[in-house]
């Protein structure tokens, strides 16, 4: 449905008018068929899929603005890196060759970690405590040359990819709750060692249920007066 409407400019006794000529869409069809639009950054969590399982029409619709010649990059505040999440998509019914890519704020943090060329992240140690997942699978650090420690004494950092349990340096992911891990945060606070976020959710929608993200862990360690460093959207 097209429509029109004009705007006064002011512009004193002179005045004036701009037209403007608007368009009332009611899907992305309209805007895939124009073939105006070449890349399409899409968001999962919430958009394309519920965590467990796609949303009613999301296949079909990424299949037909393929179709189309979209060119599609997931883009997400996941913390999980970007080739994971491509394989996700795959498990939950979703083509893979419809992607450009993903780009992750869990792949940026891993890139980060590894290159450090970035000034904030030079200066970082190498010996971290790891809050991670451990129910939806915990995330290796493998090629990054950290050393996972568990007394605050020993870290140089704090590393946030989960918030379901302590990373161990054996390598596996000792089960915590979210207050057990906001006690640990207290004591790292009195050192004022610095923290990574690899995703600044505070909650993301997983089937009908929120699940509390590393982001609340986040904002709760800024309120103890620490160091936060946030990777996600929009810097992505």
């Amino acid at each position: 449905m097209s429509a029109s409407c004009s705007m006064d400019a002011g512009g004193g006794s002179a005045g004036g008018k701009i037209s403007m000529d608007l368009r009332c869409l009611n899907g992305i069809r309209a805007l895939a068929e124009t073939t105006r639009f070449k890349g399409w950054l899409l968001d999962q969590f919430g958009v394309l899929h519920d965590g467990k399982k796609p949303y009613p029409g999301a296949i079909t619709a990424l299949k037909n603005l393929s179709n189309c010649g979209a060119k599609m990059i997931v883009i997400s505040n996941s913390s999980r890196r970007a080739s994971t999440t491509i394989e996700k998509l795959k498990e939950l019914g979703f083509d893979p060759s419809l992607f450009l890519g993903a780009v992750t704020s869990g792949e940026l943090t891993h890139q980060y970690l590894q290159r450090r060329d970035d000034p904030w992240f030079s200066k970082l140690g190498r010996c971290c405590i790891h809050m991670t997942w451990c129910d939806r699978g915990a995330i290796s650090l493998h090629g990054l040359g950290l050393e996972v420690v568990n007394g605050v004494d020993e870290a140089d950092f704090i590393l946030v990819h989960g918030t379901e349990a302590l990373g161990l340096p054996s390598g596996d992911a000792q089960p915590m709750n979210i207050e057990d891990l906001e006690q640990i945060l207290e004591l790292c606070s009195r050192r004022r060692i610095p923290m990574v976020v690899a995703n600044p959710d505070f909650v993301t929608v997983e089937a009908r249920a929120l699940r509390i993200m590393p982001g609340t862990l986040g904002d709760k360690y800024e309120k103890l007066g620490g160091e936060v460093k946030w990777m996600g959207k929009p810097d992505e």
